[in-house]
């Protein structure tokens, strides 16, 4: 038992980083898009822009983390686990 949950602990670190980092990415990419469209409100159209662009490109970069590291890691992780049982 303890053997299996030790060769598990590498994809559960990275589950859980990868986890995080799409968190924090999330939230930070929704602030910066309230700042960018609150921006663009009050007149200054290129900070806000830019701003808009950052916030996209953040949500973007949390979609990867997404797809290509947190669902696969998920999938590798459940089946194993369920392959030892």
């Amino acid at each position: 038992m303890d053997s299996e949950l030790f060769d598990l602990f590498p994809e559960l670190v990275e589950l859980l980083v990868a986890g995080l980092s799409t968190a924090v990415l999330s939230v930070a990419g929704t602030y910066v898009e309230r700042f960018a469209f609150a921006t663009i409100q009050t007149g200054d159209t290129t900070a806000g822009a830019w701003a808009a662009f950052m916030g996209v490109a953040m949500l973007f970069l949390a979609y990867v983390v997404v797809t290509d590291r947190l669902v696969p890691t998920l999938f590798e992780v459940t089946g194993r686990a369920g392959s030892s049982e």
